[in-house]
């Protein structure tokens, strides 16, 4: 399986190379299907997620299709998202995107699609491949419990390793060394914390750091 878990998304061309050398063509042959389902559950200003597609954007690929897959039927979403070469999943709320993971159906189809496909997250989308959703913001977990009635910590666990984004962020305040430090002397598996111009590419559970930043390995 060929991963790309990012922060920030494409946020610098570090990152884009290394999409592309796992892809295994240039961006002008290859095809992306975004999924934004993440984002759908999140407030406030959204300008974070239009940037997002727009670093997708400048990359020039052959093909980039949009496909919720909370809001469209199986019949619909799965034969766009067989065309892709990449998977791309958006940012926001990882309890959300779980659950639509799960409901849709795509939670059971993804090992075999990523057979011949890339799997690339944005955040919440690098997150839900982890283990289990440990390391997610308590807070969204508790809003989406609230307000959406769904309340689990089970992730896709395509990784043997836990990704956290947006290391020392300024929107995200308890994104810091010291908080991860503690966290990780009560868990038995690495945790990599990645600033917002960090990635992981992961090849058969090899995991290699790509960055332009910072990031902590604890």
């Amino acid at each position: 399986m060929k991963l790309l878990l990012t922060s920030n998304g494409l946020s610098n061309q570090s990152i884009a190379n290394a999409l592309f050398e796992l892809v295994g063509k240039p961006a002008s042959e290859t095809t992306l299907v975004f999924i934004p389902t993440a984002m759908n559950a999140t407030w406030g200003d959204k300008e974070w997620f239009i940037d997002d597609l727009n670093n997708i954007k400048k990359q020039g690929f052959k093909t980039v299709d949009i496909v919720d897959i909370s809001a469209l039927p199986k019949n619909v979403w799965l034969p766009r998202i067989e065309k892709g070469d990449v998977l791309f999943f958006s940012g926001g709320n990882t309890s959300h995107l779980m659950r639509w993971l799960k409901e849709s159906g795509l939670a059971e189809l993804l090992p075999e699609l990523l057979k011949t496909r890339v799997y690339a997250g944005i955040s919440a989308g690098s997150m839900v491949t982890n283990p289990t959703l440990a390391l997610s913001s308590e807070d969204k977990k508790v809003y989406y419990e609230e307000e959406f009635g769904y309340k689990s910590e089970e992730a896709l666990n395509f990784v043997d390793v836990y990704v956290r984004p947006h290391l020392n962020s300024s929107y995200f305040p308890d994104a810091r060394e010291e908080y991860f430090a503690e966290i990780a002397k009560k868990m038995k598996k690495t945790i990599y914390v990645l600033d917002d111009e960090s990635a992981l590419k992961i090849v058969d559970g090899q995991v290699e750091v790509i960055t332009e930043g910072e990031y902590v390995k604890l």
